[in-house]
């Protein structure tokens, strides 16, 4: 008999980063409720105190992503709370609406320190945690590839989730599993939503750009994170490029198989308590 959603989460230790409001707020609040155990991760700690509150105070730290020893020591300082990690969420991104030609480097410069260097820092401080049969990482990338002044968010967050492509298969050997969340446009109350949920002006939206409202997006990673599936689209498709880049991801996934080596140990590494379990 298979088992139903709630049984597949009902006990699993789950990190989230960027959980204190948007998208990490509400999946972190939907999974406590089916009975998971959250550890949340994030810059604005009177929010992340009240949505830790809300999820059975679970533990929480202050951690700005872009600083590598703040994982670290973040991460294990929420393990050895919850006993231990089932799955990590890279959640924790930024959405600037920057040009090529006109853009300012430095915003773009910062993209990458967040999008691509902070899911960097979290996946690699996960890997130590989740490298057992039930590990899951998810990260989350983007499907915005239709909307205009948002590549550089598609192209930074094309990177993060590239790295979640790398970990799939250093992680294989063990047993855990890391799936990848293509999510295009979130809206709710006509604001869109970036993916760390600050809310930014609303932007020109191309004819092809469809628009998800947070509910289904949180709706569509609790199904994922349940099923510790590969791949999870917010639409459910991605106008005109969906298949052709599963077929893509497919053919690279094969060609990393082929002569991987795989390293199967995680050294731990010491943690600093600092201040922060509600």
């Amino acid at each position: 008999m298979s088992r139903t959603l709630e049984e597949n989460l009902v006990g699993r230790r789950i990190l989230i980063t960027g959980a204190a409001r948007g998208i990490g707020a509400g999946l972190a609040k939907r999974l406590h409720e089916r009975g998971a155990l959250v550890g949340l991760l994030g810059l604005e700690p009177e929010l992340l105190e009240q949505t830790a509150t809300v999820c059975g105070r679970a533990p929480w730290q202050y951690c700005d992503t872009r600083d590598r020893h703040a994982v670290e020591d973040s991460f294990d300082y929420l393990a050895d709370r919850l006993g231990g990690l089932d799955a990590v969420v890279a959640n924790a991104g930024v959405m600037p609406p920057l040009g090529i030609v006109d853009g300012d480097p430095e915003v773009m410069r910062y993209a990458v320190e967040v999008n691509v260097m902070g899911t960097y820092h979290t996946l690699r401080a996960a890997g130590r945690h989740i490298g057992h049969s039930n590990g899951y990482a998810l990260v989350l990338a983007s499907s915005t590839a239709f909307t205009p002044l948002l590549g550089v968010h598609g192209a930074t967050r094309g990177g993060a989730q590239e790295l979640g492509e790398a970990l799939r298969e250093e992680l294989k050997p063990l047993g855990a599993k890391v799936g990848i969340a293509r999510l295009g446009e979130i809206d709710t109350d006509r604001t869109l939503i970036e993916f760390d949920g600050t809310a930014t002006r609303a932007m020109h939206r191309s004819a092809l750009a469809r628009t998800s409202s947070i509910t289904v997006a949180v709706d569509a990673l609790e199904r994922g994170i349940a099923g510790r599936r590969n791949r999870i689209n917010v639409p459910s498709r991605v106008p005109g490029t969906g298949s052709v880049r599963m077929l893509a991801l497919r053919a690279t996934g094969m060609t990393r198989t082929i002569g991987l080596r795989s390293h199967a140990t995680f050294h731990a590494r010491g943690r600093t308590e600092r201040e922060g379990a509600a």
